[in-house]
Parts: C-alpha cells; sequence; structure tokens
C-alpha cells in the first residue's frame, strides 16, 4: 500500500512528493503528515486494501464542499490539525488474483489461456496434467489436496474435469475460503455433485456457493466460448459486480476432520471396467474410481457412481453382470 502527498496548503509539516508504504498490520515506513494526519491516512489505506480501490484523501480543518467532491475523493475534517490542507492519494498494492483450474479439458486449457491474458496467476490442476500441454498456466499441480494448497489464499476456483473428479476437488476445496467456486457441468450433474457433497458433510452454505452451471449465459457453445463467459463471470466478482455471493466469505470447513479414504481393493489381475452403475466403459489407462464386491473390483466413471454403488451394490451386480 503507497501513499503519496500530491498536494498541500501550508501550513503542514508534509511536503508533495512525501510518501509512506503502509503494511497489512497497520506500521508505517516513510512519512505522509503528523501525529493527526498519519493515523487517518493509514485506516483509510487498510481500507483501500480491503476493497482494492484506490482514493484521494483530503484532510483539512474546513469542511466538505460540494464543489470540491468527486468520486475517489474522500474528505476528512481534522480538529486536532494544526491547519492548512493535505492532498493524499492511497494506491493500494494488491497481488494479481489466484486462479485454480481443475481438469484438462478444451474448457481448462481456453481458460488458463484467457485467465493469464486477464492479469490472473493461473494455477491448473489434475493428477494426470501434462505442464508442456499448458505452456501458460503459472504452474501445473498434480496433487489433489486443494484444502492445504497454498494456505492464506483465496483463489478463484473453476472445477471442469467432466466428472473425473468434481466431487474430490470440490470437497477438499470447499474445506478452504474461496474467492469463487464454479463447476462445469449440466444441472442434472451439479445436482448430483451437491448431493455428494451435502452427504459427504460439507456444510450447505458452502454447497450452495457452487455456481453451476458456472459463467454468464452468453450461449456459448465452444470450449473457448464457454471459457468466455466464465472470465467474464470472474471479472463481475472481481471487480465486486457479481448479482450473486460466490462465496459465503469467511464461512469455511478448515480444520474439520476430513473423511475417512476407501479401503484399497484387495489385489486382483482383473478389474471390470464397465461401470455398474451407469454402464459407461472405463478407460483401463486412467481408471480413477475402484471399489469391490463379493470379491470382485469394479471400476467407476466417477466418485458419484462409485458412492451410490457402495450404498448398496447388490442393486447394481446383476446389471454389471448381465453387461459383462
Amino acid at each position: 500500500m503507497v501513499a503519496t502527498v500530491v498536494a498541500v496548503r501550508r501550513p503542514t509539516s508534509a511536503r508533495p512528493g512525501a510518501h509512506g508504504i503502509i503494511h497489512p498490520d497497520g506500521t508505517i515506513e516513510g512519512w505522509v503528515g503528523g501525529s493527526c494526519a498519519q493515523p487517518v491516512v493509514v485506516r483509510e489505506a487498510l481500507r483501500a486494501l480491503a476493497d482494492g480501490q484506490p482514493r484521494l484523501l483530503r484532510i483539512s480543518k474546513d469542511p466538505p464542499s460540494d464543489a470540491r467532491r468527486g468520486d475517489g475523493i474522500v474528505e476528512l475534517v481534522m480538529t486536532c490539525h494544526s491547519g492548512g490542507t493535505l492532498e493524499i492519494h492511497v494506491e493500494p498494492m494488491l497481488p494479481a488474483p489466484a486462479l485454480w483450474v481443475v481438469g484438462t479439458t478444451p474448457i481448462c486449457g481456453s481458460l488458463v489461456e484467457l485467465g493469464a491474458a486477464a492479469g490472473f496467476t493461473v494455477t491448473l490442476i489434475d493428477p494426470v496434467a501434462d505442464a508442456e500441454a499448458f505452456p501458460t498456466a503459472d504452474r501445473v499441480v498434480s496433487s489433489t489436496d486443494l484444502a492445504s494448497l497454498d494456505p492464506g489464499t483465496a483463489p478463484y476456483l473453476l472445477v471442469a474435469s467432466q466428472g473425473q473428479w468434481d466431487e474430490e476437488a470440490l470437497e477438499s476445496a470447499l474445506r478452504r475460503d474461496l474467492s469463487y467456486v464454479g463447476l462445469v457441468a449440466s444441472p442434472t450433474r451439479a445436482a448430483v455433485v451437491r448431493e455428494y457433497l451435502l452427504g459427504a458433510g460439507v456444510a450447505p452454505d458452502r454447497v450452495a456457493a457452487i455456481r453451476a452451471p458456472a459463467g454468464i449465459d452468453l450461449g456459448a457453445e465452444t470450449a473457448a466460448e464457454v471459457a468466455l463467459s466464465i472470465l467474464a463471470e470472474l471479472v463481475q466478482v472481481r471487480r465486486g459486480r457479481a448479482s450473486f455471493v460466490a462465496a459465503p466469505g469467511p464461512a469455511t470447513l478448515a480444520g474439520a476432520a476430513a473423511a475417512p479414504a476407501s479401503p484399497p481393493p484387495p489385489e486382483t489381475s482383473e478389474i471390470v471396467l464397465i461401470d455398474p452403475v451407469c454402464g459407461m466403459t472405463v478407460d483401463a489407462d486412467d481408471v480413477r474410481h475402484l471399489a469391490e464386491h463379493a470379491g470382485v473390483v469394479y471400476a467407476f466413471c466417477c466418485l458419484g457412481c462409485r458412492t451410490r454403488f457402495m450404498k448398496d451394490p447388490t442393486a447394481f451386480v446383476p446389471a454389471a453382470s448381465a453387461t459383462a
């Protein structure tokens, strides 16, 4: 945060060009005025840091005047002020917002490019992501533990893994503070994801924060157009123009006990690659969700199908056997 004296009317102790660096803890390095002016400058600087907007402070004994009013001008009457007038420009120096994109789909690739061009620090997250495929990303992360990644950061999160690990990513990410959380999915698929998250113990207000389908309705059809609609929504949130609450502020599940991991299936040389719940054929090279029943290991296209299977395996095993 930088505060710079841009104009004065004597008597004042500060001169034009005097400046100070104000830290988030309220300490200041430099000089922007005496003992009356400095605490006020620090207070307004911290407010600017909170809302991200610069402002011009006019500190004087004179009452506010309509002739001097304008956007971004804050008039402050100082009764303890020794006299004169100080005009101080306060500029918040904020880090680039963090955008986390989960998945390796074409929409993810387009959003990485657009997000980087729009000034976001972009992280592509997926266990099987190839960094060379996303050259405009600031980094590519294979970890699935989004809850502990970059503590203290409240990223903009977009999940578009097309069901590969939507549930796991959201369950982990919703245990931290987020500036935005969006899911690329149909309304039907989004409802299934929300049902899973609620069943996994994620608080309802956190689940309600998910924007699904993510993005502004632009009539988008291609991956690039969908990514553009999502970026437009991110800009709305970033600039305080969104009509919805994208995240429940300080509400978080940080520190809550994580759900117990599923036990690994028994060693076997064969895995049924037809999802017994939805009938989809699972790629043998990209099996992520497994479950065992009656000595047989089944592969699933997504965590949602696996969860439904585990609730009542006998409801799906006959269908799986017939299909096989």
